[in-house]
């Protein structure tokens, strides 16, 4: 416990990450999508040869490229910054793995970031001042800098699900600079590039149509009517390539990560669906109501689409994208970066050493009267649980843990200790990692959670 816990009561720190993350997604991933659908639609309004037409695409465009920096200059970026405030308070170790084994391609994305926020600017700002093919140029520009930022980052977080057998050969030797490449362009690299890139390519239609929704139908129906459909052919590709896609990146997955998929396929007749498996169907169902309401709503009444229609399409998005990152963190269980790192922090090789000389021994935020079973338990139980647990809100303990005594919850908590290969929680939980007295310890705390004891007007009533 190498840093003080950042105690979020009844949502836990996990959600705080997940809330801001999926907001991000969503519009990180519009502004790739949307950095290729400003220059295809500028080229296509400037080879039109109806003066009225040409003039009336480009003026909706001038909004869009607006309303296009607002929501990912400003709310992307300050979404993205959050994000890194909450992964470095709520997992600090995880954090800085990534930020040490990628300070090369972090400075990398930078500079890409950067020349993606100044080319989104000068887009908006040299409408009608520049010469059109150099103002195409600058859209151009930032569409390739929003790639190379989603090439960037899609190694580092594929990374911490499959950093690949190189990497871990060198992890904690000090020489993980050495296999940067290896890391970096891991075994799911490719094909959760390519998922993503679908997703960017479908969110730039999905966002797309909240504007052409707001044309008015009556005065200009033809604009209306050629953006929409426009816009709902973005979403084909990714409903195409995104099944055939799904599976390569599935059998790219470590099978010991499918196997939380698999549970609950295997099982699907009795009921029993695992988290992953609900999630999965999730994305299925979201995905095809999509297709469904742009096709019947959008592709074959353009005219008759309006915000509400488009609104209920980004709302199906936002879920669908939400699962899609809800499964991947899921398919990490139990780890944070992949049989190197736990998702409470733990560090795989460690277990052993942490065992023997307690999970306490070396940590400087153990307060005063630590020396008691209590506040031992209950540091070791922020530090151990805390990442994936509270204690009364979100997966709570005493929920979990209510109808059982002492004696069953300190059976459990061995059982979390002893780690054995047949544990039915060893593929989404890591072990509790501690000496025996540290296994007393927390079972101590939670029990006095679980069971509180009896205050003295309750104990003369009973």
């Amino acid at each position: 416990m190498n840093y003080p816990f950042w105690d979020i009561p009844h949502l836990g720190s996990g959600w705080v990450i997940g809330i801001i993350a999926i907001f991000h997604v969503m519009i990180s991933q519009f502004a790739v999508g949307g950095g290729f659908y400003l220059p295809l639609a500028e080229r296509k309004a400037q080879s039109m040869t109806n003066p009225e037409t040409r003039a009336a695409w480009l003026a909706q465009l001038v909004s869009y490229s607006k309303f296009f920096l607002i929501l990912t200059g400003v709310f992307g970026t300050i979404s993205g910054v959050g994000i890194w405030f909450a992964i470095g308070l709520a997992s600090p170790e995880a954090t800085s793995t990534l930020i040490h084994n990628f300070v090369f391609g972090w400075a990398i994305e930078w500079v890409f970031f950067m020349v993606e926020l100044t080319t989104a600017a000068v887009y908006y700002y040299t409408w009608d001042k520049i010469d059109a093919k150099l103002h195409l140029t600058v859209g151009w520009v930032y569409a390739g800098a929003s790639l190379f930022t989603l090439v960037i980052i899609n190694g580092i977080l594929s990374f911490m699900l499959t950093p690949g057998d190189a990497w871990l050969a060198v992890a904690g030797t000090g020489l993980e600079a050495s296999k940067f490449w290896y890391a970096f362009f891991n075994p799911t690299y490719w094909p959760s590039l390519f998922l993503r890139t679908c997703v960017c390519i479908s969110l730039a239609g999905v966002w797309a149509l909240i504007s052409a929704s707001r044309i008015d139908g009556d005065r200009q129906p033809a604009l209306k009517a050629n953006l929409v459909k426009w816009s709902v052919k973005w979403l084909v590709p990714s409903f195409v390539a995104m099944p055939f896609l799904m599976i390569w990146y599935l059998v790219m997955v470590p099978e010991s990560q499918r196997a939380l998929l698999t549970l609950g396929i295997d099982t699907i007749n009795s009921g029993t669906f695992s988290t992953v498996t609900r999630i999965a169907l999730v994305i299925i169902v979201t995905s095809a109501t999509i297709v469904g309401v742009a096709y019947y709503l959008a592709y074959r009444n353009p005219v008759e689409f309006n915000l509400s229609h488009a609104s209920a399409v980004l709302l199906l998005a936002l879920i669908a994208t939400g699962s899609g990152e809800y499964a991947r963190e899921m398919l990490r269980k139990p780890y944070v970066i992949g049989r190197w790192m736990f998702s409470n922090g733990v560090r795989v090789p460690y277990v052993s050493h942490i065992d023997t000389e307690g999970y306490l021994a070396h940590s400087n935020w153990v307060w005063n009267g630590s020396s008691s079973s209590y506040s031992r338990g209950e540091a070791i139980f922020r530090g151990e649980c805390g990442s994936c647990h509270t204690l009364n809100g979100y997966r709570p303990l005493i929920q979990l843990l209510a109808g059982r005594d002492r004696a069953n919850i300190g059976s459990f908590i061995t059982m979390l200790h002893d780690y054995k290969p047949d544990s039915p929680y060893r593929r989404f939980m890591p072990p509790m990692v501690g000496t025996a007295q540290d296994v007393v310890d927390l079972t101590d705390y939670l029990n006095a959670q679980v069971n509180p004891p009896l205050k003295p007007a309750q104990t003369i009533q009973k």
